[in-house]
């Protein structure tokens, strides 16, 4: 393998890699706080997709003259779409199946049927892709022979933005204190005067906008479909587990060596050789450390 298809390669696993993270920010702040396994966060994806899709039709259709700038509406409206979906959701439904995942699991795998269902019903069951702006379209070339895709390098920007603040939130906000602190002890963190119901349904929503964010990133790099949440959501838990719950840190990491082992692998082997491996590999680690790569030091 030469220098410049060792390059593509890496850039190839770390475009994976971003949305990825994007996905499984979300899962690793739901499931690390309330223990909720969301089986329907894939389709909360996907509606952040459409809902930018549809922000490029609206530009395209009477705001022309803007539509260069399309890109930051439809990721700012599909945050907030999602935001406010994942909230009336947790408030309506999801707050009942809290200390039953099994129960959880099951009901939001129902919950993503029903969604697939009602994607198709209201949006079609064709594939729809977002025109890209001028800005995104062409690659950069840092050297001869290589050559990384602007929309990607987009996102790799966006990623790290929106893993910064997330960070700043958590880490560096009274909410986050909060957020941490029901993670520790709910018991004692309602005990003192939290509202652990407000942080479980505004971490329930902030989870479910990082979907939307992740969404709207797809459309940059491919079509949009009922189906289109599925794509991801398996490598996304697996991401969390892997790295470990609760852990940022973790999903960094293990988002970054599964992405890149992926990218690497079905270049070598078939793309369901390279599943297989991974899943082995993952498995693996698990059977030796099966709180994941990081661990948060939490009383319980």
């Amino acid at each position: 393998m030469n220098v410049e298809i060792a390059a593509m390669q890496v850039f190839s696993g770390i475009s994976l890699f971003t949305i990825l993270v994007l996905m499984a920010l979300g899962l690793s702040i739901v499931f690390g706080l309330m223990g909720v396994i969301n089986m329907a966060h894939g389709e909360v994806m996907a509606l952040g997709a459409y809902v930018t899709y549809y922000t490029a039709r609206f530009f395209g259709a009477y705001l022309p003259s803007l539509m260069g700038a399309y890109v930051f509406f439809g990721i700012a409206l599909a945050f907030l779409v999602t935001f406010a979906f994942g909230y009336l959701l947790e408030r309506s439904f999801i707050r009942f199946l809290y200390a039953r995942p099994l129960d959880t699991l099951l009901a939001t795998w129902g919950l993503s049927l029903v969604l697939q269902q009602a994607y198709r019903s209201g949006f079609g069951a064709q594939e729809v892709s977002v025109p890209m702006t001028s800005w995104l379209t062409g690659a950069w070339e840092p050297i001869a022979g290589i050559q990384l895709p602007l929309n990607r390098l987009f996102i790799i920007w966006l990623t790290l933005l929106v893993s910064g603040g997330v960070y700043l939130i958590l880490y560096r906000t009274r909410w986050g204190l909060r957020i941490r602190a029901v993670t520790q002890n709910r018991a004692m963190s309602g005990a003192v005067g939290i509202d652990t119901g407000r942080v479980d349904a505004m971490s329930f929503a902030l989870g479910c906008g990082l979907a939307g964010i992740a969404g709207s990133a797809f459309t940059m790099i491919g079509s949009t479909n009922p189906l289109t949440g599925q794509l991801y959501i398996v490598d996304a838990f697996i991401v969390v587990v892997f790295g470990g719950v609760q852990s940022l840190l973790g999903t960094f990491a293990s988002g970054f060596v599964i992405a890149s082992s992926q990218s690497f692998l079905e270049f070598l082997l078939s793309g369901s050789m390279a599943k297989v491996s991974i899943l082995l590999a993952v498995i693996t680690v698990l059977y030796f450390r099966p709180t994941g790569l990081f661990t948060s030091k939490v009383r319980q």
